[in-house]
């Protein structure tokens, strides 16, 4: 019987990740065609920080058509990515209890959106700060000339750090529910948090103290924001269990 069930599983896994790969595929095939203009779109921030003149290169023969696609694989994940949610969604949900499913829905949709604005905040205010402080220091007489394909590696891990310091409040409100850690710890520890902060900011950004900043800032107050919204769903949740013992003890009064 347990094999029956796990087997049945197991289809189901494989039937729900052939599907987020087709989309994903499906979603790939209209953003190739536009590859190009979406490299050109992704190194703006750093192609309107180079003196008049300037350019990117190409170190190796491939890299031309190889680096352009993987920008156009990337941003059909980015665009599948609510497809790609549900049916990890679908798949998890029949394990789940009625008020997991009610808290897993809104953490989902909060993650999601918190991811997108963390890279849109390293795309719009992070890079282009950091690209016009190198570009600044650069000495005279050298052209700033990156190869697209370290562009991109630099790029797509500054988006991940980004992107992975706007969950904070996420994994903030989980670990309160979860009953890992209490809100009241959460605050003691909060210089720890910040000195934290600053000290992975400096392990994943470049070397210069703009970008530090502007990660670390974020963090410490996304550290906030998620200890903020912790205590209101506690406190709902204090206040709808005293409602639910209050009704039981009126209705133990009224049978008496």
């Amino acid at each position: 019987m347990i094999e029956g069930s796990l087997l049945s599983h197991l289809v189901e896994l494989r039937t729900r990740t052939i599907r987020i790969l087709g989309v994903i595929m499906l979603g790939f095939l209209p953003c190739a065609f536009f590859a190009r203009e979406l490299y050109t779109l992704l190194a703006q921030p750093l192609l309107e920080k180079l003196p008049q003149g300037g350019q990117m290169i190409a170190t190796d023969v491939a890299t031309p058509f190889f680096v352009p696609m993987k920008v156009a694989l990337m941003v059909a994940f980015v665009l599948t990515l609510p497809h790609t949610l549900y049916q990890i969604w679908a798949f998890v949900a029949p394990g789940l209890y009625a008020h997991e499913r009610r808290l897993a829905v809104p953490l989902v949709v909060g993650s999601s959106l918190l991811f997108f604005s963390g890279m849109a905040f390293a795309y719009f205010a992070a890079l282009p700060l950091v690209f016009e402080f190198i570009t600044y220091f650069a000495p005279e007489g050298v052209a700033v000339m990156t190869d697209i394909g370290n562009y991109l590696s630099f790029v797509l891990s500054m988006f991940l750090a980004f992107g992975i310091t706007f969950e904070v409040p996420v994994f903030v409100i989980i670990l309160v529910r979860t009953g890992v850690i209490t809100i009241e710890k959460l605050k003691e520890i909060r210089p720890y948090v910040i000195v934290s902060a600053f000290v992975i900011a400096a392990i994943f950004t470049p070397p210069d103290v703009i970008s530090q900043f502007m990660l670390a800032v974020p963090l410490c107050l996304l550290y906030e924001l998620g200890i903020i919204v912790a205590t209101i769903i506690a406190s709902k949740d204090s206040a709808a269990v005293q409602s639910a013992t209050s009704s039981e003890q009126s209705e133990q009064n009224s049978k008496e």
